[in-house]
């Protein structure tokens, strides 16, 4: 049986192309489980996994933690804002108690870009980065690339744009890395303001204006402005950034052609969508929701195979 090239799944960009094959391929087994009137299979019974979040999740952790339950894992969920991180406990210590515990599998969401690097080289145990500052979010970008292939048959040779808040985004990093490696073309759209300086070395091309994006791809992934992760203003206020970054049904219907409309979510309605094209018939928000499950059931399990 194939397995995976890499001990941990730090970031897209440590994958190899065979490795997201696998995993689409093991994903496409896991999405006909959660869609049988028994969604759980034993997959993973003698797996004890943590989820430690450091940062605030709703979607993210739910979705790891209804994979590892629908595989059968014992699950430990753990919370930095009620552990003893507040009395001052370091990472290290913090995840060797629960290690303790005889965890077989660390899922880690943190503030700090390179945390899942340090973990994995001080624990025994396999990580999954659920996010890492501004660094990257690998399972978003998996998830993000098998849903354009979901809809559209394949990722190569599609043009897709990345819309908003590029400079703070871990969502876009893995994203560009993931599409880039499966073939497609790659634009970012935002604000200059929001847009890295670096970001045309990773073989992605800058546009700024919308319209013109638009026109350009097959698919729009719309990100939120991260104001959780600015110290100071980068546009002048939400009302200019939603007329000239936002998407509206007037303008999604006076393209020349039908795009697909992403977003990894949470969605600030009305400022870069508006409900009417979250929630129309281009959109595929809810399908990478569903699709979350599965591509997080798929890397838990070949991870699994590897502690095995």
């Amino acid at each position: 049986m194939s397995t995976l090239s890499v001990d941990h799944l730090l970031g897209i960009k440590y994958l190899q192309p065979q490795d997201v094959a696998l995993i689409f391929q093991t994903a496409d087994q896991f999405k006909e489980v959660i869609n049988r009137p028994i969604k759980k299979v034993p997959s993973l019974r003698d797996i004890t996994v943590a989820n430690i979040f450091f940062e605030n999740s709703t979607r993210t952790k739910l979705s790891f933690e209804l994979a590892q339950k629908r595989l059968s894992a014992d699950v430990i969920s753990f919370s930095a804002a009620q552990s003893s991180v507040k009395k001052g406990e370091t990472l290290l210590d913090t995840v060797n108690n629960i290690l303790a515990m005889k965890v077989d599998m660390v899922v880690m969401r943190h503030s700090y870009a390179g945390a899942a690097h340090f973990l994995a080289k001080h624990v025994n145990a396999r990580i999954i980065n659920a996010g890492d500052g501004a660094h990257e979010h690998p399972t978003q970008g998996l998830l993000d690339s098998y849903s354009i292939r979901e809809k559209l048959g394949e990722v190569g040779g599609k043009k897709v744009v990345i819309v908003g808040d590029i400079l703070h985004s871990r969502v876009a990093l893995s994203n560009i890395f993931a599409l880039k490696m499966l073939g497609a073309e790659v634009k970012v759209c935002g604000p200059s303001s929001l847009i890295p300086k670096f970001i045309e070395s990773l073989g992605v091309t800058v546009e700024t204006d919308l319209r013109k994006a638009l026109e350009w791809c097959d698919v729009a992934n719309m990100l939120r402005v991260q104001n959780e992760r600015m110290d100071f203003s980068y546009f002048p206020n939400s009302r200019e950034y939603a007329m000239r970054y936002g998407i509206n049904k007037e303008l999604l219907e006076s393209l020349s052609k039908e795009i697909v409309i992403m977003h990894p979510g949470p969605i600030n309605r009305g400022v870069e969508i508006t409900s009417e094209v979250a929630d129309s018939g281009q959109s595929i928000i809810l399908n990478q929701v569903e699709n979350g499950v599965a591509i997080r059931m798929a890397v838990i399990y070949l991870l699994a195979e590897k502690i095995r």
